[in-house]
């Protein structure tokens, strides 16, 4: 059985995993705390495993007006994510499902095997209008999983078939799978990849990020991605001040190398719980940073530890704030890689013709 109380979890059950605790969600009315039994006996505790059940989705393209974001749709084969990134700022969205984001959110997933044929519906409706679909923008689509269950694949499929565009953002290794699908997709402009590397640092990034492939390793699909003529953007994301912050150059340096063609940068952001998960994994592994990089968090955020302003949550604002922006865009100049990915086509889109339905005259 799962903890979800806010107490810390043992370590040895959640080995392999970034939260420390469970927490319930915000949204439940009741908690779940341990209580002894009363019997004198130390209970052993196992380690705490992945498990995936399976939502049939009703619909699948999620629609937003941010002006922060650089799209307005976007899909997730999954709910939740094994890769278990303490900063993701998707977390909070597992209190939706009655789940923590603790925790729950890197061992409980939830797979959408009807994906692309929810997808495809959507798609061949009259009223729809096409636009890039963004993929990975909430949960990656190359976690672990998507290795068994291809989910993300078979919408991969689905939107090659319609020549529809699409933007992949990820930390996955998995992605390099479905190269003869991005291979056809990028002759016809049709898609571009981001890659987020937040640090080169196996140590910080096997703690801060511990079910992702190691930073040479990501390194690894920018350099495949390009040589086979996928536009492939380096993400130095999200920027963790006082941990990460010094290498920002060394980031886009390393991308540069390995072929990416442009950059892009966010600063850390902790929405909700995401904050007291940060700060309770900053205590466990970096304690003598963890009051600097807290410092420097509420002074580009009001004194707050995260403001959700449009226009200012993704960088925060104020001296620090512009000087990590000074010197992303200084080097992303130096190394060429300020130019923005190539606009995807849209004017190539088609619905095609199922089985049993008469061709068009005209």
């Amino acid at each position: 059985m799962f903890q979800t109380d806010s107490h810390p979890v043992d370590k040895d059950a959640r080995k392999g995993r970034a939260a420390g605790s469970n927490a319930s969600g915000r949204f439940e009315t009741h908690e779940r705390v341990p209580e002894a039994d009363g019997w004198d006996i130390v209970e052993e505790t196992g380690q705490i495993r992945t498990q995936v059940r399976d939502e049939q989705a009703r619909s699948l393209i999620s629609y937003n007006k941010s002006p922060d974001l650089p799209f307005d749709r976007s899909i997730n084969p999954y709910r939740g994510c094994e890769h278990g990134c303490i900063y993701c700022f998707a977390r909070p969205t597992h209190a939706y499902l009655g789940l923590s984001a603790g925790l729950d959110f890197e061992t409980r997933l939830i797979a959408r095997p009807n994906a692309a044929l929810i997808l495809a519906e959507e798609l061949g409706r009259k009223s729809y209008r096409v636009a890039p679909i963004a993929i990975g923008t909430n949960t990656d689509p190359y976690q672990p999983i998507e290795k068994q269950r291809g989910i993300m694949r078979e919408c991969l499929e689905v939107l090659w078939e319609h020549r529809h565009p699409v933007a992949i953002v990820t930390k996955g290794t998995g992605i390099l799978r479905d190269l003869d699908i991005l291979r056809k997709m990028a002759k016809l402009g049709l898609v571009r990849v981001g890659v987020s590397i937040t640090t080169l640092d196996r140590d910080i990034a096997r703690t801060m990020e511990p079910r992702v492939p190691a930073p040479e390793k990501r390194l690894e699909v920018v350099r495949s991605l390009a040589r086979a003529q996928i536009p492939v953007r380096v993400m130095v994301s999200p920027v963790v001040p006082g941990l990460t912050d010094s290498e920002v150059e060394a980031i886009l340096t390393a991308g540069q190398s390995a072929g990416a063609s442009s950059a892009s940068w966010i600063m850390l952001r902790l929405p909700r719980e995401v904050s007291p998960l940060f700060q309770d994994w900053l205590a466990e592994h970096y304690p003598n940073r963890a009051a600097r990089v807290m410092a420097r968090l509420r002074e580009m955020h009001g004194g707050k530890e995260y403001a959700s302003d449009w226009h200012r949550r993704m960088r925060g604002e104020g001296p620090y704030a512009a000087m990590i922006g000074q010197r992303f865009k200084a080097a992303a100049r130096r190394l060429g890689l300020d130019q923005a990915q190539p606009a995807l086509r849209c004017d190539l889109f088609r619905v095609p013709v199922k089985p049993g339905e008469q061709l068009s005259l005209f």
